[in-house]
């Protein structure tokens, strides 16, 4: 039987720096949906990668006394190392936007915009935030600033560029949110995209003067520009399927697969209105679902190097480990809002809510069925917990799931202090083997309903209840600060 597909993206970040937990959270997000396509029996084709062009990487590098290529390599290996570093799906693909492949399909992608009436020359004036990669209006500043970078002074660039016709797709995208009302999660994001919309677009730069900043894709059948670093990012989501060569693959994940962009919010216009005018233009399909993260700023303030705020997926795994930092990131930061981290706070939640919490759990209860001889051989391990779980699945509220999850553990918690079959067991033998029964079948459903969220946690868990022992070593070990 053939399975039903499922094509799952994270956005590309920006090799200017190390990864952040930020992005941690949006690629952890991302693959837990893509587990859990893969529970439910769909063939799952799951992107990442990198960013690679633009100004932002060209004064970089120029900082660094490096050639571009040279200063984003050592980048592009941290990104890439987080897909072991997070216990992400084995097999997902990773596409850098210097791959020969994804520069020749950007410049298909462009000529097909070119040929059917989306691409334009002219001279303009306009201000611009390199820290965006993104024009702006003034009603966009606060104090002359972006309100994302105020720290950065904003570019005026006067020149000639070719530009994309985005305000003749005003009227497809209205059409198109209409017709899917669950196009943007949340519903307040959708309305944010749908309000700008409304106010009318301005068609915008696809490219930059060689002379100027030679860091990008060359424009076709013109040597002097070179692509606007979104327009060439934005074409990695059909890239990293094999456009325009292999049209199998994208046909069976992109045509067939419903794709779902994961992406945080800064990245909405980009997402949801700029990429989906470019598909548009290109007579190609467009997008299922846009989610869309909030940030996580620490201690109130956004992170940033200056602050010295800065938390690093790799310095908390090296720490307490992949399967925490995944626990932390989609229980305690809120499914869409913005959310304050702060290592304290992770501290304080690893020891009372694993450590102390699920660890201590599973260790009491295989403790208690070894020691007491009791028979769980005929559980079902395979049944789908998950099913309690498919309508906040299917609406990317990892929050709630998780909270439900760790009800249970409160739960069964509270089960053995009012039954108490570590006592029950010198009265009613078989009165304390059924709780204990009980205590099992609830622990495989939980470990079920944790493998998208906790794969080895998961994992342990269902290995020490088939094979009737303990774990090998403390799921999660208190730490001690």
């Amino acid at each position: 039987m053939k399975k039903p597909k499922q094509y799952i993206t994270t956005t590309l970040p920006y090799v200017n720096a190390d990864p952040h937990v930020g992005f941690a959270m949006e690629i952890i997000r991302a693959d837990v949906y893509a587990r859990y396509a893969q529970l439910r029996g769909y063939d799952v084709f799951f992107n990442t990668g990198t960013d690679e062009h633009g100004n932002k990487i060209w004064e970089k590098a120029q900082e660094a006394g490096l050639d571009p290529q040279t200063y984003v390599d050592p980048f592009a290996d941290k990104f890439k190392g987080l897909i072991d570093l997070l216990h992400l799906s084995s097999g997902m693909h990773f596409v850098r936007t210097t791959d020969a492949h994804h520069i020749a399909a950007a410049q298909e992608f462009w000529k097909r915009c070119d040929e059917n009436g989306y691409i334009y020359k002219k001279a303009y004036q306009t201000k611009y935030c390199v820290g965006c990669e993104l024009e702006k209006t003034d009603s966009e500043l606060d104090h002359g600033r972006c309100p994302v970078h105020p720290d950065r002074e904003l570019e005026l660039i006067d020149e000639e560029n070719y530009f994309f016709k985005f305000s003749s797709c005003e009227q497809f995208l209205k059409e198109f949110y209409a017709q899917h009302p669950t196009f943007v999660v949340p519903d307040f994001r959708f309305n944010e995209i749908k309000n700008f919309v409304d106010g009318g677009l301005n068609d915008f730069s696809i490219s930059r003067l060689k002379s100027k900043m030679p860091w990008g894709i060359p424009v076709p059948g013109d040597d002097e520009h070179v692509m606007y670093v979104w327009f060439d990012a934005l074409v990695n989501y059909i890239s990293t399927l094999g456009w325009p060569n292999d049209l199998d693959t994208f046909e069976t994940y992109w045509t067939e697969g419903e794709p779902i962009q994961y992406a945080g919010k800064d990245n909405l216009r980009q997402q949801a209105a700029m990429w989906q005018a470019m598909l548009y233009a290109a007579g190609l399909p467009n997008t299922k679902q846009v989610v869309i993260n909030g940030f996580i700023n620490s201690g109130g303030q956004k992170m940033s190097k200056s602050l010295g705020n800065v938390i690093s997926p790799y310095d908390i795994v090296n720490e307490y480990g992949a399967e925490a930092l995944r626990y932390y990131l989609l229980r305690h930061m809120n499914s869409f809002e913005d959310s304050d981290m702060t290592m304290e706070k992770f501290h304080e939640a690893y020891n009372a809510n694993l450590a102390n919490g699920l660890g201590n759990l599973v260790q009491r209860i295989m403790k208690m069925i070894t020691s007491y001889g009791v028979d769980i051989s005929d559980i079902n391990f395979d049944e789908d917990p998950l099913s309690f779980h498919h309508e906040h699945m299917e609406a990317f509220d990892f929050n709630t799931v998780m909270n439900e999850m760790w009800r249970l553990v409160g739960d069964m918690d509270q089960f053995i202090a009012e039954h108490q079959p570590f006592k029950k067991i010198k009265e009613d033998e078989a009165a304390a083997h059924k709780d204990l029964h009980y205590l099992a079948r609830e622990l495989s459903r939980l470990a079920i309903s944790l493998y998208p969220f906790m794969p080895e946690t998961a994992q342990t868990i269902q290995t020490c209840l088939t094979e009737v022992k303990l774990p090998d070593e403390p799921l999660f070990a208190r730490i001690e600060k």
